[in-house]
């Protein structure tokens, strides 16, 4: 979860809560310890990544008796040992000794002792990419693609070959591959000339994105023409979070949330308002699948149904609580609005935050499966002089009735067994319609999201 969003573009992922001190470089015989110039970029979220991560901050050469300056003297002795064993490695391993990265194995080891899933050390590059997927952002061409059957339909396939192609679902407005004429139904032959077979879909995603301003050389097979090259230079891309559509003969408004970037927090409540002006007051939120993202997101979004009173809870280390209370002007709020929140294994952190207060507040009922359960709230630090930053545990968060669900989740109000409707029928949709009093006949599966490269 994440107070605010990190002032670095994102491009990786978290969810509620969850998605540094220095680690100094030197070269003199007595080595100062740096300041700790590290800022607090205070964005805790709630995610569902695993890893590990720390920090040490400075260092000074010498034998047992050196001191390490900046370190308090209760603490010269536990350091020793750790100076004495960068001392032994810099001063007389026979090879090559990266300074940079000695220290960042260093930080990562002191991570993974701690033994907590969702504490993580991350190099520079993947700090940066995991900032980016958490606000909703990252670098590429802006267009939904996704791996297709030459024989037709939707259905996916994999890997890749003169059987499975990969296709271009839709281009996003005023993104780049809409300026270069992609267009829905091109089909992708190679990547910058190597060839898209026998790669995975994520594989080939991999390849299309890549850092602001580069260029990307895409071959392209339209219509079952010659193929021929278009050449995009990649951007900032805002990832499509929000998917929303009209059900039960345009009387329940159904809204799938794939993350928790303030930007969905923001076409989210302009969804529900759009909603309530239409006097559409059934509404089913889909958050199956979605594994958080910023703690403000979940906080804009709960607030839309809940008019007052906690959304969630935060206990920090020392077993404080405060009250993350809900935020003015909800769309929804009226106790008029009837609203299903479907949950499966994969809706964690922010989406877990959503529904507890929901369920807590008795605004919504909970369809589906059980949560993942996620309870604890991580906090993103940087460090200095491009030696990545760590993602830390430094809260847990609990619902509006004080429930902590880490490692339980949340049980649905109205359990739902995936495929029970029959074939082709979304089980856990149909159900919530039926729990809204709405026909259930007219409503078929939304389909899913295509990835965005």
């Amino acid at each position: 979860m994440l107070p605010s969003e990190p002032d670095t573009p994102p491009g990786a992922v978290v969810g509620a809560g969850e998605p540094a001190p220095e680690a100094a470089d030197a070269a003199a015989p007595r080595r100062q310890r740096r300041g700790p110039r590290s800022v607090y970029l205070a964005l805790a979220l709630v995610a569902l990544i695993g890893g590990s991560a720390l920090f040490l901050s400075g260092y000074s050469l010498g034998a047992r008796v050196a001191t390490t300056p900046g370190t308090p003297a209760e603490l010269q002795a536990a350091f020793a040992p750790f100076w004495d064993a960068y001392d032994a490695i810099t001063q007389q391993f026979v090879g090559k000794v990266d300074r940079k990265q000695l220290v960042e194995g260093a930080i990562d080891g002191m991570v993974g002792s701690l033994g907590d899933q969702f504490t993580q050390y991350l190099t520079s590059e993947e700090y940066r990419q995991n900032l980016q997927g958490i606000a909703g952002r990252f670098e590429g061409i802006g267009a939904e693609i996704a791996a297709r059957a030459a024989s037709g339909g939707d259905a996916a396939c994999s890997p890749l070959g003169p059987d499975c192609r990969l296709t271009v679902i839709a281009p996003i407005a005023d993104s780049p591959a809409e300026k270069a004429g992609l267009k829905a139904g091109d089909v992708v032959a190679a990547i910058d000339a190597a060839t898209v077979d026998g790669l995975t879909l994520d594989e080939a995603i991999a390849r299309v994105r890549g850092p602001k301003s580069t260029p990307v050389t895409l071959s392209i097979v339209r219509d079952g023409a010659a193929p021929f090259d278009v050449t995009i230079v990649r951007d900032l891309i805002r990832r499509r979070e929000i998917q929303t559509r009209d059900l039960a003969d345009g009387t329940v408004g159904y809204v799938k949330l794939a993350g928790f970037s303030d930007g969905s927090a923001a076409d989210f409540e302009r969804a529900i308002a759009d909603y309530a002006q239409r006097g559409v007051k059934k509404i089913v939120l889909d958050l199956r699948g979605n594994g958080g993202g910023f703690v403000t997101a979940a906080r804009s979004i709960a607030s839309q149904f809940i008019g007052s009173g906690p959304i969630y809870w935060q206990e920090n280390a020392k077993g404080d609580q405060v009250a993350a209370d809900a935020k003015p002007g909800g769309a929804a709020t009226d106790p008029s609005f009837q609203v299903a929140v479907l949950i499966d294994g994969g809706s964690a952190s922010a989406s877990e935050i959503v529904a507890g207060a929901l369920q807590d507040t008795k605004r919504a009922v909970l369809v589906g499966e059980k949560s993942f359960g996620k309870g604890t709230i991580q906090e993103w630090l940087p460090f200095p002089d491009d030696t990545g930053g760590m993602r830390l545990t430094i809260a847990k968060w609990l619902t509006p009735d004080k429930r902590w669900i880490h490692s339980n989740g949340l049980l649905p109000d109205v359990a739902v067994v995936p495929g029970s409707t029959g074939p082709g029928r979304d089980a856990a949709l149909d159900r919530a319609l039926e729990v809204l009093g709405a026909t259930v006949d007219v409503a078929t599966p939304p389909p899913s999201p295509a990835p965005v490269p």
